[in-house]
Order: C-alpha cells, then structure tokens, then sequence
C-alpha cells in the first residue's frame, strides 16, 4: 500500500475507475522519460486502486449470491 495513497472507500466507482485509468497514463509517461522511481510510486498507487476496486466487485459477487441462491449456480462452471 503507498503510503500518500489514502482512503479510497470515498470514491465513487466511477471516480476509482477514472482515477486508475489517469495513473496508468501517468505510468506510461514515466516509462518513456526514464523516470524509475515514479514508475514504482505510480505502479504502487495503481495497486491500491485495483486492490480497492476487486475488493468492490468481491462484496457486490457476495450480496448477489446472497440475494440469490440460484444465482452462484448459473454462473459456477464447475
């Protein structure tokens, strides 16, 4: 976890997404001016946000699950 980052349960799902897409600009940048060490802040960053955003995904899995019995049978393949 970066240790700038901060707490991003306050972001919209939106705004995670918008954010992460802007970072992985940023790493893109970094890469081509060389610049080393922003390209380890940047990818940590843009673990954070990724962490937060499967975090997300996993709780809405679980509540439909939940809600729905039936519906971990549809989409379980095994």
């Amino acid at each position: 976890m970066h240790p700038l980052c901060g707490d991003l349960t306050v972001f919209t799902d939106e705004e995670l997404h918008k954010k992460a897409s802007d970072l992985a600009k940023r790493l893109q940048q970094a890469y081509r001016m060389g610049m080393g060490d922003a390209v380890q802040q940047i990818q940590m960053l843009i673990f954070d946000y990724q962490s937060e955003i499967q975090r997300r995904n996993e709780k809405s899995m679980k509540e439909l699950e939940e809600k729905s019995p039936e519906f971990k049978n549809i989409i379980d393949i095994n």
